[in-house]
């Protein structure tokens, strides 16, 4: 995968200051976008899934679909516009420049949570079920395929599907500098994000994670 050096990224940041005032911001109605797909997630923090029930024994798992959806969200575009700010005040941009590019970006996650059932409240007809190691959602146990004791024993853990382990989404910029930035600078920005998750307290969920940009 193609890096892209730290100096080019700070250069195209000192650039779009010309940009940031407002002049640089494309006509109306015009955007550029990028697509952001990450791949590879190891585990599942309990705040990336839910429950139909509040659990004590898990005091931050969602109790909605949308309330974990919205976690993800929350988290990476955060991460995504910290590396952007980290970049800018690398590069001696002022807060109001630095604020005023990230104005311009917009960064929507799409991600769909795993629904857990607590394995010792279920019954025989119910769906997959999360099997939860400190905090962590481990893999996932089918008690109508597998049967409660089968799961209980933890003889028969499966892999948490995929579409729980892939965050997607887009970068939508309206400055007319980032909008012309390559695919290789997208891709610097969003290594960097995943980076920053695999080193911050969601670590070990994340080191494995890899990040792709595409489209224009």
């Amino acid at each position: 995968m193609e890096r892209l050096p730290t100096d080019t990224l700070m250069i195209s940041l000192l650039i779009t200051i010309s940009a940031a005032s407002g002049c640089g911001v494309m006509p109306a109605g015009q955007a550029s976008t990028r697509t952001l797909t990450v791949t590879g997630i190891a585990t599942l923090p309990v705040a990336m899934v839910y429950v139909d029930k509040f659990d004590a024994r898990f005091s931050s798992i969602a109790t909605s679909r949308e309330g974990a959806a919205g976690f993800v969200s929350r988290l990476v575009m955060q991460t995504i516009l910290n590396v952007l700010d980290d970049q800018g005040r690398s590069a001696l941009l002022p807060d109001a420049v630095i604020s005023a590019i990230l104005n311009q970006l917009t960064v929507r996650i799409t991600y769909e949570p795993l629904q857990c059932k607590m394995i010792l409240l279920v019954d025989m007809k119910v769906e997959p079920n999360c099997i939860i190691v400190e905090n962590t959602v481990t893999g996932i146990c089918n008690v109508k395929q597998d049967g409660m004791n089968g799961c209980l024993n933890g003889n028969v853990v499966e892999a948490i599907p995929s579409k729980h382990t892939t965050i997607s989404g887009t970068l939508t910029t309206t400055n007319n500098i980032m909008a012309n930035w390559s695919t290789a600078m997208w891709q610097n920005v969003v290594n960097r994000a995943v980076r920053m998750l695999a080193s911050g307290p969601f670590r070990s969920h994340f080191f494995t994670a890899v990040a792709t940009v595409g489209g224009n």
